[in-house]
């Protein structure tokens, strides 16, 4: 056989690349139709085990070639010392993979039936059994941030008072219970301090905080989590995007 005859061996494809090829396909093959969606940045880095930068490259290829097409949007999300965190894994999984060195201290995991929460709780969970998990954040041992979490008292999320977070996530937690955060809304403003939470941040009550209340949605409507959080404005802010983002 002519050695030169043999055809070359193919180089390997980068992991942008891949990505390109194989939603090229699934588009061409009719498997994604036009108006289907093809999940958030954190949904495809997920499915091909990649990061969020690789898939917003593989992206702008695809619209490049006409593939896919944009919408106006807008979104907001929270930083930490200028460092997006992405709630699709957890505050505590983006601080870390951020490399702040942030610790995260349980402080109370309860179960609070009907009625009996005392805070206050959207619409969608008033009247509802849920389970309450407060938390802060110590950067190098200083408090940075006080959240309550809210959950519903549904399968296994019932028994987190007992059992503990899975992996001391709730993200997670929520995660083996089957609830993924799809859509939500999210609300920050400048308050004073209240003099409980003031009491965990370890200042002044009074002392001006950013507070955030986030409310997150399953797929199909259904409460995943309402978080109220007060954070060290110091170190934490909220910005803005704007303009087209991929379909």
């Amino acid at each position: 056989m002519n050695m030169f005859s043999m055809s070359r061996p193919s180089v390997a494809m980068t992991q942008r690349e891949r990505i390109v090829a194989e939603l090229s396909t699934r588009i061409s093959g009719g498997a994604l139709r036009v108006g289907d969606r093809l999940g958030s940045e954190t949904e495809i880095a997920g499915e091909f085990g990649v990061s969020r930068g690789t898939v917003r490259a593989a992206l702008a290829e695809l619209q490049r070639l006409d593939l896919i097409a944009t919408r106006p949007g807008l979104g907001s999300f929270v930083t930490f010392d200028g460092l997006p965190l992405d709630p699709d894994v957890g505050w505590a999984r983006a601080l870390t993979d951020a490399g702040a060195e942030v610790a995260t201290e349980i402080l109370r995991i309860a179960l609070h039936l009907d009625g009996e929460h005392d805070g206050t709780l959207p619409g969608e969970l008033a009247g509802r059994d849920v389970v309450v998990v407060s938390r802060r954040r110590l950067l190098r041992g200083h408090p940075v941030s006080f959240e309550h979490a809210v959950v519903p008292a549904a399968g296994p999320l019932r028994d987190l008072p007992t059992t503990g977070l899975v992996d001391g996530s709730l993200t997670a937690s929520l995660r083996a219970a089957g609830l993924v955060a799809h859509h939500g809304r999210q609300e920050a403003r400048v308050v004073p301090t209240p003099d409980d939470v003031a009491a965990y941040l370890e200042h002044t009550p009074g002392t001006a905080v950013l507070r955030t209340t986030r409310l997150s949605f399953a797929a199909d409507g259904g409460v995943v989590e309402h978080v109220e959080s007060f954070l060290d404005p110091d170190h934490f802010s909220l910005q803005l995007t704007f303009g087209d983002f991929p379909a």
